[in-house]
């Protein structure tokens, strides 16, 4: 009795199927998501005057690893960089470096809130592991209605009028030139 070889067109499917089960569900292919969104970001864009939204409250509650309580409504009148992330997310991971690098040089001149849903152990053990120091938060109750999504990496950029001046959602280049000089703008107003 003879035995059939596999055609090649099940040997394709069987590897394809491999190659997905290997991107998707292992480190490697985390690795690999994480340099990719890293080759293809871009710097933020502004929104348009006109499109731009007003906070409609303050009232945000945020909790921070010591279980301090802040609120939005404490620095009201600043330019206030808003990140929500989580450790599993290879687009959040990607940028982390680039939000590094701009809260280093801009940590005395903007509020930096970096909000996740992951333990305080779990993201602290990952900031380590990166080498990076930004502070972190945990929502203790809903944000603004205007910074709501249900896609991380989200990031928000609030004038010191409170207007959303920059939305981002998905991966950005926030250590650009470009991106700078409209902080830098914003911080001057």
């Amino acid at each position: 009795m003879k035995l059939k070889t596999p055609s090649k067109k099940i040997l394709q499917n069987v590897a394809f199927i491999l190659f997905i089960v290997l991107f998707l569900f292992t480190p490697l292919g985390t690795f690999v998501k994480i340099q990719l969104n890293r080759l293809i970001v871009f710097s933020p864009k502004t929104i348009a005057v006109q499109d731009q939204k007003e906070l409609s409250s303050y009232q945000w509650k945020l909790v921070d690893a010591k279980g301090e309580i802040i609120s939005l409504q404490q620095h009201k009148g600043k330019v206030i960089f808003i990140n929500f992330w989580a450790t599993w997310c290879p687009p959040c991971i990607a940028e982390m470096p680039s939000m590094q690098k701009l809260y280093d040089d801009y940590e005395n001149k903007a509020v930096f809130l970096f909000v996740t849903t992951d333990s305080f152990q779990k993201a602290n053990q990952f900031l380590i592991k990166e080498e990076l120091s930004l502070p972190i938060y945990q929502s203790a109750s809903n944000p603004p209605l205007e910074m709501q999504s249900q896609t991380i990496p989200a990031t928000y950029l609030i004038d010191k009028e409170g207007n959303v001046v920059v939305a981002k959602i998905g991966a950005a280049d926030w250590n650009s030139d470009s991106f700078r000089k409209k902080l830098d703008n914003y911080l001057l107003e």
